[in-house]
């Protein structure tokens, strides 16, 4: 990944932390992340960013930080500092984009850069379920799906990535009983790791995460490294939360789910490490 790129992205991450999101503030958030990680000519994107009407305010903050990385010699010494001092200029021009009632708008505003596709509209997807072994075909359709079609496609994600949920909240009601099933951990292990790879291919970065998080947990305690008590039981909980609200693109405040969420996940990362 170039290294611009990657700066730009974080500093995005960075100062959305510092903000209070819904949940459709966060998918627009992973999406714009999405486009500055993926851009093959991250200036030349930055400069179509600048036409676009919705992006063009948080665009010019974006090309001067772009242009201190490329034109100026850094100092390593004061790169931590300056990364803090960019993350905070863009706290304010990504809070007003983030402001505009509607998400799709958005969202539309991202699919205009070439190269970038922002949502499912833009993939051609082939979900079968047996048995819980799903077969999944992903390509770039070079044609145009109509809306019923687009609503099917979503809607077969959506049924893929929430089928597991309930099943995984049973299982955690009975590790809280100490009744462990080690088949059912390492079953739900593998459905949420590849539940987790397809969400990535779509760029739903939120949910892929939560998935992983889940995935590296089951393991864990399958193989006696991480113990199921009552505060990791709701921490994996809480990544369920957060997957079902943005899936179904509820119009709360998970804050709290999303930040235990990410806790957890930097705590196991620490054990395994």
């Amino acid at each position: 990944m170039n290294l611009i790129n990657q700066y730009l992205a974080q500093s995005i991450t960075a100062a959305s932390n510092s903000l209070r999101l819904t949940t459709h503030q966060l998918e627009a958030v992973g999406l714009l992340r999405e486009c500055l990680v993926n851009s093959a000519d991250i200036g030349g994107d930055i400069m179509k960013m600048k036409k676009i009407t919705e992006l063009s305010t948080l665009a010019i903050r974006l090309s001067e930080i772009y242009n201190y990385l490329e034109k100026n010699k850094i100092d390593f010494f004061k790169f931590s500092e300056k990364f803090k001092e960019h993350s905070q200029y863009l706290i304010s021009d990504l809070n007003h984009l983030l402001e505009i009632d509607n998400p799709e708008v958005i969202k539309a505003a991202l699919r205009k850069l070439n190269g970038f596709s922002s949502s499912l509209s833009d993939k051609r997807i082939k979900v079968n379920l047996t048995d819980d072994r799903r077969d999944s075909e992903w390509g770039i359709s070079g044609e145009k799906e109509s809306e019923d079609e687009n609503n099917d496609i979503f809607k077969s994600y959506e049924d893929l990535i929430l089928k597991p949920v309930k099943p995984i909240e049973n299982m955690l009601k009975k590790l809280a009983k100490n009744e462990v099933n080690y088949e059912d951990l390492s079953r739900f292990a593998e459905i949420m790791k590849l539940n987790a790879e397809i969400s990535d291919k779509n760029g739903f970065e939120i949910i892929s995460t939560m998935h992983k998080i889940i995935t590296k947990a089951l393991m864990m305690i399958k193989s006696r490294n991480l113990m199921p008590g009552k505060n990791v039981i709701e921490s994996i909980r809480a990544c369920l939360i957060v997957i079902v609200a943005v899936v179904r693109g509820k119009d709360v405040d998970i804050t709290y789910y999303l930040n235990k969420a990410e806790d957890f996940g930097k705590e196991i990362l620490v054990v395994t490490n």
